[in-house]
C-alpha cells in the first residue's frame, strides 16, 4: 500500500536529539516530560534500527547530556557545537549524510532556538522534518508554542511522540509492535 509521503517510516528516518544537557534541562518548564519523551524515542529508534544523532551545545559551560538520555543511547558520541543551528558544524551534516536517510524526527532543547534554527536549515536542505511537540521544550511556554506554530507554517510536521510511534510502527501484527506497547503504556 502506498502511504502519504508526510508519514514517517523506519527506513527513511533518523532521530535528531538536540542539546538535552544538564544546565539547559534544569531551566525547561516541562523538563520531566521532555526528557522522558526523548528517552522513550531513543528506545523506540533502537527497536526499528533507526540511527540517532545527538548534539551538545558548548558542554564545557552547559554540561553534558542528562543521564536519562545517555543511558538509553546506543552510543554516546555527541556532535559538539557552539552555533545554534546544528547545521552550523560540518560534523552534523556529515552524520546525517552517513545515515542515508532523508527524514529528521527532531526532539530537544530549546524549541525556539536550536531546534527551530536546525529545522529551518533542514527544510532548506530538502529534508522532511517532524518535530515532536512533547519531546521539545523551552523555559517559557509561549516560546515553545510560537516556535511550533512557526515551524508548522514553514513546512515541518508537528506531531506527538505517541502519534509518531504508531505512525512508524504502522501495523499491530508485528514483533516490533509488541515491543512498542511497553513504551506507550
Amino acid at each position: 500500500m502506498e502511504r502519504n509521503p508526510s508519514l514517517a517510516n523506519a527506513d527513511d528516518s533518523v532521530l535528531v536529539v538536540i542539546d538535552p544537557q544538564e544546565k539547559l534541562v534544569n531551566m525547561i518548564h516541562n523538563r520531566e516530560e521532555v526528557v522522558a519523551t526523548i528517552a522513550r524515542l531513543i528506545r523506540f529508534a533502537s527497536i526499528f534500527s533507526m540511527p540517532v544523532v545527538l548534539t551538545e551545545h558548548y558542554p564545557q559551560g552547559l554540561g553534558y547530556s542528562v543521564d536519562k538520555v545517555k543511558e538509553v543511547l546506543p552510543a554516546y558520541q555527541p556532535v559538539i557545537k557552539r552555533i545554534f543551528s546544528c547545521f552550523g558544524v560540518p560534523e552534523f551534516a556529515e552524520a546525517l549524510a552517513a545515515t542515508g536517510r532523508n527524514r529528521l524526527l527532531v526532539v530537544g532543547i530549546e524549541t525556539h532556538i536550536c531546534v527551530s534554527q536546525t529545522v529551518h536549515d533542514a527544510l532548506q536542505r530538502g529534508y522532511r522534518v517532524q518535530v515532536v511537540a512533547d519531546g521539545t521544550g523551552t523555559r517559557k511556554r509561549e516560546d515553545h508554542e510560537t516556535a511550533l506554530a512557526r515551524l508548522r507554517q514553514e513546512g515541518a510536521v508537528v506531531t506527538t511522540s505517541e502519534a509518531l510511534i504508531y505512525e512508524v510502527t504502522y501495523r499491530a501484527d508485528s514483533d516490533e509492535f509488541k515491543k512498542v506497547l511497553d513504551l506507550v503504556k
